[in-house]
Parts: C-alpha cells; sequence; structure tokens
C-alpha cells in the first residue's frame, strides 16, 4: 500500500509538520528551485509544498513556497510582479543567455559608449515584446523547453509582451574576459512583471549594442508583496531544532499582505464557510481577503454581478 501524499516520510516522522503557510527562503546558487522544494518538504515534515516561480540554478534570492493550504494562495504570488539585482556581460555570447552555458561568440565591447548604452537600455524599459530564452522553464508540447535543448532539439519560443518598469545601470566596469576579450559588466536594478526573462534583457541589450551579452550573477529581491528582508537562508532553516515545527508565516498574515482585507461578521463568516455567497464592496482590482471577527483567514472573494463570491475556501462548514 503507498503512503499517502501529504504524509512525511519514515525520515521526517520525529519533525512536528508545519503550520499551513507561506515560507520565503533566500535560495542559495547551485540548487534548482524544485531542490529548494524537497529539502522544504522534509523541513516541514509533509508532501504538501509548492513554489511561486521558478529560479535559475544559477540565481540566488526570494523563492516563496506555499506550506499546506498556504499552497492555495501561489497562484496569485506568480502573477506578481518582481525585482532583481543582476551583472550583465557585455561582449561575449552564450548558448544559454547566461554564465553557465558555452560561449558561442566573442565580439568585445571595448567601443561601447555610454550614451548608446543609454539608449538601448532605455528601449528595453517600459512594455516590450519579448522572446523567452531556450532554456526556459516554458512548456513546448509539454516538455519544458530547457529539456528540449539538451536532447538537442532546436527551440524557438514566441514572443511574448512584459513590462520593465525600472531598469537600471548602477555600476559599468570595463575588464578582460578569461579569453582576453575586452568586456563591459553592468550591475543593474531590474522591476519586471511575471514572465519576464532577466537573462533575455542581457541577451537583447547585447544584440542592440553590437556586442552580445549574458548574465552573470541573477539575485531575485522581491517576488509581490515578500522582499528579501522576509527572506531565509535554507541553511538557517536546516539548523533549527527537530524537536519543533519551522516557523512560516500563517495564512492569515500571508493574505492581508497580498490582497485589499474585507472583516466578516459572524453571520458572514457562518455564509462563506458553506461557499454562499455576500453582498459586493468596493474593492482596488483583484481578489479580496476575508477574515472571521477572530482574524482567522475564511476565503478569498472576487466581486461578480454584483455579488462577493468565494474564489477559494480555507475555512470550510
Amino acid at each position: 500500500m503507498s503512503a499517502r501524499p501529504d504524509r512525511p516520510t519514515r525520515a521526517q516522522d520525529h519533525r512536528p509538520t508545519a503550520a499551513d503557510g507561506l515560507l520565503v527562503v533566500d535560495k542559495p546558487a547551485g540548487m534548482t528551485s524544485h531542490d529548494v522544494v524537497a529539502r522544504v518538504r522534509r523541513l516541514a515534515a509533509t508532501r504538501k509544498v509548492g513554489h511561486a516561480g521558478t529560479l535559475d540554478p544559477m540565481a540566488t534570492g526570494v523563492l516563496v513556497l506555499g506550506i499546506g493550504r498556504g499552497t492555495r494562495l501561489l497562484t496569485y504570488l506568480v502573477g506578481s510582479d518582481k525585482d532583481y539585482d543582476a551583472t550583465i556581460r557585455l561582449g561575449q555570447t552564450t548558448t544559454t543567455d547566461d554564465a553557465e552555458g558555452e560561449l558561442v561568440a566573442a565580439a568585445g565591447a571595448a567601443e561601447l559608449e555610454e550614451e548608446r548604452l543609454r539608449r538601448a537600455v532605455s528601449a528595453l524599459t517600459g512594455p516590450i515584446s519579448q522572446v523567452p530564452s531556450a532554456v526556459s522553464a516554458i512548456k513546448v508540447d509539454g516538455k519544458r523547453a530547457y529539456a528540449r535543448v539538451r536532447a538537442g532539439e532546436e527551440v524557438e519560443l514566441a514572443a511574448r509582451d512584459v513590462v520593465v518598469s525600472r531598469f537600471d545601470v548602477l555600476d559599468v566596469r570595463r575588464a578582460s574576459a578569461s579569453d582576453g576579450t575586452p568586456v563591459v559588466d553592468l550591475d543593474v536594478s531590474v522591476t519586471c512583471s511575471s514572465g519576464t526573462y532577466v537573462r533575455a534583457l542581457a541577451r537583447d541589450l547585447g544584440a542592440a549594442l553590437g556586442a552580445g551579452g549574458h548574465l552573470t550573477a541573477l539575485r531575485r529581491a522581491r517576488v509581490g508583496a515578500y522582499g528579501i528582508e522576509a527572506a531565509t537562508p535554507l541553511d538557517v532553516l536546516e539548523a533549527e531544532p527537530t524537536d519543533r515545527p519551522i516557523a512560516v508565516l500563517p495564512l492569515a498574515d500571508a493574505a492581508r499582505a497580498m490582497f485589499a482585507p474585507r472583516e466578516l461578521s459572524e453571520a458572514e463568516t457562518r455564509a462563506l464557510s458553506y461557499g454562499q455567497r455576500l453582498d459586493a464592496v468596493a474593492a482596488a482590482g483583484g481578489p479580496v481577503a476575508a477574515f472571521s471577527p477572530s482574524g482567522e483567514l475564511v476565503a478569498l472573494l472576487e466581486n461578480r454581478g454584483g455579488r462577493a463570491v468565494p474564489l477559494l475556501v480555507f475555512a470550510p462548514a
């Protein structure tokens, strides 16, 4: 007989199961997002763990995880805007648009003028059409694009509309690569919509300047309401005592950070627990988090047809 999917493995049995909620992890370099999920499943003593947006193995920073019923909130975080700090190297092109790929061209950037750089960065700011990197996690006919590339397939992804609301160049450094190619390294800070690939920005900036470009460092500083200051390094989590559950952000606190709140009466709380509709209330777009008089997250609501309709019910009757 197979174990229930949410039952901890035998090695986890000694650790108490974590409460439902969100966990913001500062992902280390060299691990996939799935690797982090696997570690946290052990630490949280539950299989019910998911993440809100993949980070490449090279990247570090904010990875928001849902624990238990907290996984139901991840859908609304995936589409949130994000902040990144990155280093772009101009003068070299790689197969993956980042430092983990093979070098395929080294045009150099010795003649790069900062005024040209400023104009090229400006052209990649605001609403743009971007072709994702071929080694992205986007699925093509049910298979991840990066898996197809690793299998030797040619992958062409369709352009998508994204918004780069901030693309600031913080520092410009001229250097020589290990092969002697003159390069320019840019430290940048980016705020962008969901679905934007920073390494594609590096690629497109290099292409616009005729020098080629790729990403050499990437750190995600924010996902929606959750910044790096709220993130806990994975090794700190793993050093926690095993006789108590790891601390997570409770469902109610997580929802208050993400959505406009609606405070319910006892009668409204009972009605929602049965999935009934309530009178609509003015909201600043998007779902509203409904809370019981005791502060418990009851449901996420959406105004529809003059009524407040439950999208998710967290406290069923």
